[in-house]
C-alpha cells in the first residue's frame, strides 16, 4: 500500500453512485475516518464485513465515521442493483460509494479487497492494510487512535 502514514485523506472524487448517501463532509471534518474498500466477489470481504461493522457500531458515539467504497474486480461487478443487493445483505448502513471507475482506488494507490485506510482527527493516515491478517492489524490502530484521541 504506496499512501505513507500521515498522507492526508485522499478525496473521494470520483465515485459513480453514492448508496445509503453521500456522506456530509462537513461532518467528517474533526472525525476519525474509517475507509474500506470491498467487493461483490470478495470472500474474505464478506466475512470481514461483521467485524467493520461492529467498529461502525462501537466507536460511532467517540466520533468515528466509516465510507464503504465498492471496488469492482471484474466487468459483471459494476451492476449498480448487484452492488446494492450485496451491500444489503452484508449491513452496509454507512455511506457506500461505488467506485466503477477506479477513480477512488486510483486516488488512494489501492489494488486490494478488502483494503482499510483509518484517518486521524486532521485527515492524516494513521493505519492501513489489506487482506487476511488486515482486521487484527487495523483493530490495534483503531484502538490505539482511540486512546490518544
Amino acid at each position: 500500500m504506496p499512501l505513507r502514514i500521515g498522507t492526508p485523506m485522499p478525496d473521494l472524487r470520483g465515485v459513480t453512485e453514492w448508496l445509503n448517501g453521500e456522506p456530509d463532509w462537513e461532518s467528517l471534518k474533526g472525525h476519525p475516518v474509517l475507509v474500506h474498500f470491498w467487493s461483490v466477489s470478495c470472500h474474505l470481504c464478506h466475512e470481514n464485513m461483521p467485524k467493520v461493522n461492529q467498529w461502525r457500531d462501537t466507536y460511532a458515539p467517540a466520533g468515528l465515521r466509516v465510507i464503504a467504497i465498492h471496488q469492482p474486480r471484474d466487468e459483471w461487478e459494476t451492476d449498480v442493483e448487484t452492488v446494492k443487493q450485496k451491500a444489503a445483505e452484508l449491513g452496509i448502513t454507512q455511506p457506500c460509494g461505488i467506485d466503477n471507475l477506479h477513480k477512488v482506488a486510483e486516488a488512494y494507490e489501492n489494488q486490494w479487497v478488502p483494503a482499510y485506510y483509518l484517518f486521524d482527527r486532521a485527515g492524516q493516515l494513521r493505519g492501513r492494510t489489506a487482506g487476511y491478517a488486515g482486521l487484527s492489524m487495523l483493530e490495534n490502530a483503531l484502538k490505539r487512535l482511540f486512546e490518544t484521541q
